[in-house]
């Protein structure tokens, strides 16, 4: 591999971050094809991880709020008093994707999922 194919990964991390940033001052002036290639790659691969992260806590939101509640926002223990039977094994494979509050909330009803 001669120089120019070399792949510095605090290049790629550089390059990552100002495209996060939208900041092109960051560049490294000296990057390769390969370290920008690089780069794409890592940062499309985190815009799909973050979409499907995404997703999936929608997913969960959805299964949460099973009713609309006008006074005041309910409580965790109010939501899940609330899920039909049906939702609680999807919650368990979306425990991840769950806010803070409804995984502790989760895990004092069921037990955190074993995958969690």
């Amino acid at each position: 591999m001669s120089e120019t194919e070399q792949v510095r990964p605090e290049v790629v991390a550089a390059i990552v971050t100002a495209l996060r940033e939208t900041d092109p001052s960051n560049l490294p002036a000296d990057a390769t094809r390969a370290e920008k290639d690089a780069a794409k790659d890592t940062y499309l691969s985190g815009m799909v991880a973050e979409r499907a992260q995404r997703d999936r806590q929608t997913r969960a939101w959805e299964l949460l709020l099973t009713r609309s509640h006008q006074e005041e926002p309910p409580s965790w223990s109010q939501l899940f008093d609330e899920l039909p039977e049906a939702s609680l094994a999807e919650l368990g494979e979306l425990y991840d994707a769950l806010p803070e509050g409804a995984q502790a909330e989760y895990a004092r009803r069921y037990g955190a999922p074993a995958s969690a």
